[in-house]
């Protein structure tokens, strides 16, 4: 299924762009995708469109960045309180995994993710099959919450997502 996702951000910069599930299905038939991993793949997708409906954006002047928070009957948005945490249930440390969890936490602290965001990852991280999900998947959830919402990463954070960590070399 990663490998669709990885296909659809690289295809559609922004997920407005995407085309309607059906074609986007026949597209991706036509390059080669396995049914199931397709079916997967939009299944999730759907979930994400959905998650990322109830998001409100307030664009700051720069134009690529913005505060992020969940629409309410009234579209007033409670900030999250600096100092509150996280707490994750059994289940999501589990599924989710120590090293993602990390990673989260990295983005967070870091203001890559806000706390709207994060609360789609984590969601969208548990709408995937495997326990626990890697590192890698994990970044390609963060990239395509990133895509769906319309929020282009600062290009330090976007090498960071894409980068193959693994190949790196300490100085």
């Amino acid at each position: 299924m990663f490998e669709v996702l990885v296909f659809v951000y690289e295809s559609y910069w922004r997920g407005d762009a995407c085309p309607a599930p059906e074609q986007l299905g026949r597209k991706l038939s036509a390059q080669g995708f396995d049914a199931d991993e397709i079916r997967e793949a939009l299944h999730w997708l759907d979930g994400l469109s959905l998650a990322t409906q109830g998001i409100q954006l307030i664009r700051h002047a720069d134009e690529t960045t913005a505060t992020v928070g969940i629409r309410s009957r009234s579209d007033e948005v409670i900030p999250q309180s600096p100092n509150s945490i996280r707490v994750y249930s059994n289940t999501e440390q589990e599924h989710i995994g120590a090293e993602c969890l990390g990673f989260i936490s990295f983005l967070e602290s870091s203001g890559v993710l806000p706390t709207g965001m994060r609360e789609i990852v984590i969601e969208r991280a548990m709408a995937t099959s495997g326990e626990p999900l890697t590192i890698d998947e994990l970044k390609i959830i963060v990239l395509m919450v990133h895509w769906s919402t319309g929020l282009e990463p600062d290009a330090l954070v976007l090498d960071e997502l894409c980068d193959d960590t693994d190949s790196r070399v300490a100085h």
